[in-house]
């Protein structure tokens, strides 16, 4: 059963990407992967601000990206990059910590003006960190995304129509590296 990180770089706990990722999660756990959920918010900021790779909780982070067959990484559009935040862990992993794996990027932001930070400020990202695999991400504009009072997610139609094809192509190319990995 190959193994995705799903990792939700926002520093708020209510935040759209973050429910958007666990959404997505149920997709990719029903299609038979397993899926840890990994919340960068969560993390200690002394550890994350100080740089300090040795902290506990910031090489257990580094060891489910190693461990991980894929990484679906989501982060909100802050000024037209991805967020600060999601950099701070970035920059405290291997330089090639995304080596051999499949990349999904994912962000959500107010307003479809930010729809190129995917491309243009998180892939490159993503490629020099080793991504075997940067998959074509998505950018989903929040007024897209409603969240329930009990913190259901649904999702525009078009858009989730487009997330699940993005999704279940990401699942397919981590299911069809697998053996490769294993093999190696």
């Amino acid at each position: 059963m190959p193994t995705v990180l799903s990792v939700s770089g926002s520093p708020s706990p209510t935040s759209r990407t973050g429910r958007l990722l666990r959404h997505l999660d149920a997709r990719l756990t029903a299609q038979g992967h397993e899926v840890i959920p990994l919340d960068v918010r969560t993390l200690p900021a002394e550890a994350l601000i100080g740089a300090d790779t040795t902290h506990p909780a910031i090489v257990a982070a580094a060891e489910l990206f190693e461990r991980a067959d894929g990484v679906v990484i989501g982060t909100p559009v802050y000024k037209a990059a991805y967020s600060g935040l999601l950099k701070t862990l970035l920059d405290l992993l291997p330089q090639y910590a995304l080596a051999g794996k499949a990349v999904l990027p994912l962000a959500t932001g107010g307003s479809p003006a930010h729809v190129l930070a995917v491309d243009y400020a998180l892939r490159p990202v993503l490629s020099a960190m080793g991504a075997d695999h940067v998959l074509p991400g998505r950018f989903v504009v929040d007024k897209h995304i409603t969240v329930a009072e009990d913190g259901a997610v649904s999702l525009q139609p078009d858009t989730a129509r487009e997330l699940h094809q993005v999704v279940d192509g990401f699942s397919a190319a981590i299911t069809a590296r697998r053996p490769l990995a294993l093999a190696g």
